[in-house]
Parts: C-alpha cells; structure tokens; sequence
C-alpha cells in the first residue's frame, strides 16, 4: 500500500504493454510497491511509531519519484520532446481530446502517447486507430502513474528527437498531482457536467497545472452551471491558470487549442 494516498499494486504490480502483448506477452516490467514493509509491534508506542513510519515512507516514496522525474525532464529537454501530462477525473475527455488532437496533427508532428489505467487497453486501442505509437500501463491497484513507470514506457516508444509526448493519466484528481512525472506542461481537463466547484474541492491538481481545459461545452444548454465561476473558482487556487472552452465531440474550440499546442511545441 502506498503511504502517500493508501493505494497499492501487490496484486500484479503495473504492468506496460504493446497492443501486440494483449494476447501474448507481458513485458515483465513489474513495479511494485514495497511502501508498508513495517510490522505492527503492538506496544504502547505503536500509534506514534505507526504515524512515524507512514511520514517516513510517504517522503522516501516522492523523493524517489523526483529524481526520476527529474531523469525524465532531462531526458525530454535533451530530445526536444514536448512532454504534455494530461490529468483529470474519470469521463472527463480526455482520450476523445486526444483523439481530435492526434488526427489533426499526424503526419504534421511525430506524436507519440502514454496511456494510464488500472486495467484494460482500450483507452490504447483508441488511440492506435489515429495510426499513433502507444504504449499503455496498467496500474493495477494503483490510482496515478509514478516518473520510472513513464521512464520505462518512453524506452518502448523509441521517440523521435523534436516531438510531443502525450500522457494521459490515470483518472484521479488527487494523488496525480504529487506525482511529477518529469512533464513539460501539465494539464487538467474538466468538464461541464462536473460543476463550478470542482477546483474548491480539489485545489492541488489545480494549483499544480498550467492549464486548464474546460471540454464537453457543447452540453451547456442542457446544464446549470456557470463557466464563469468555474474559472473564478480555478483562479482562486492558481492565478496564472490558462483556459480554453471546447468541444472534444462537436468540435469547437479546438482551434485555439491547436494553436496552443502549436506554439508550445515550437518552443521546446
């Protein structure tokens, strides 16, 4: 279990794979967390050696994350590789973002993706079909991916030097934003049906993204919610947020994105 957010992957650990290792092999590429190696002494003091212990194991945990994190960021920098972490809740679009994103720039921008679940590959099949080379980790247990599970996925992809790198993280609007995984950008993806309050409720995804893209607006006029405030909210917790509204289905909006994304590329 792991002594930052009480997730865990014993059973199985993670797995990254090739859509031609669904029905053949696994890449043995197992990570597992050995985050609780404590046994309970039962004594007067085990509260307090308890609490101790979780501290410890929660702060050894991220330390290891950075450095890798850190490997990544140099690696990425080293290759001109526009490295994009796309985070959010469970349905909010992003897939279907990257979907639109990837069509309108193949055989524009080499692209490569990173797809992050607890199980199955079908986020990775999706993606495929827009004729892009995906990798997929499977989490198990886990509910966010850490910097040496995207380290070992970037070693299968084989990228191309001067090219975007997009990963799609597992859906989780917690423990994903502790866990730096070396990107360039980092980008929380909300939707229309979640409500103003979603940044209130969960300000340290928001306070650690550079941008904030607010899909799925062609649902406005069936919805009560005021974007406005949406954005207010977000602000309060993060005042150089950057927006864009769009439509990952209908299509609008996406332009502005394009452009974003363009210019960002550009720059790396």
């Amino acid at each position: 279990m792991c002594g930052t957010c009480g997730c865990g992957t014993e059973e199985g650990g993670v797995k990254i794979l090739h859509l031609h290792d669904e029905h053949n092999h696994e890449h043995d590429h197992e990570h597992q967390h050995d985050h609780h190696g404590h046994h309970h002494d039962h004594n007067h003091d085990h509260h307090h050696s308890h609490h101790k212990k979780v501290i410890e194991v929660e702060q050894d945990v991220l330390h290891h994350n950075e450095l890798h994190a850190q490997r990544n960021k140099g690696y990425f920098e080293a290759k001109n590789i526009l490295a994009l972490n796309l985070v959010s809740s469970p349905g909010s679009g992003k897939t279907a973002i990257l979907e639109r994103t990837l069509t309108h720039f193949k055989n524009k921008i080499p692209c490569y993706v990173i797809e992050g679940d607890q199980q199955t590959m079908n986020d990775a099949r999706r993606i495929a079909e827009t004729g892009t080379p995906v990798i997929q980790i499977n989490t198990g247990k886990g509910c966010h991916l850490e910097s040496d599970m995207v380290y070992r996925a970037v070693q299968e992809l084989e990228m191309k030097d001067h090219s975007i790198l997009m990963i799609e993280n597992v859906g989780n609007l917690v423990c994903p934003s502790m866990f730096n995984l070396g990107e360039s950008k980092r980008i929380v993806i909300i939707s229309t049906t979640e409500g103003e309050d979603k940044p209130l409720k969960y300000p340290d995804m928001f306070y650690t993204s550079d941008l904030c893209i607010i899909n799925k607006t062609d649902l406005l006029p069936y919805l009560d919610i005021n974007i406005e405030e949406l954005k207010n909210n977000a602000l309060k917790i993060n005042p150089n947020l950057k927006f864009f509204e769009l439509s990952a289905t209908k299509g609008d909006g996406l332009d502005a994105w394009y452009s974003w994304l363009k210019k960002e590329f550009k720059g790396v």
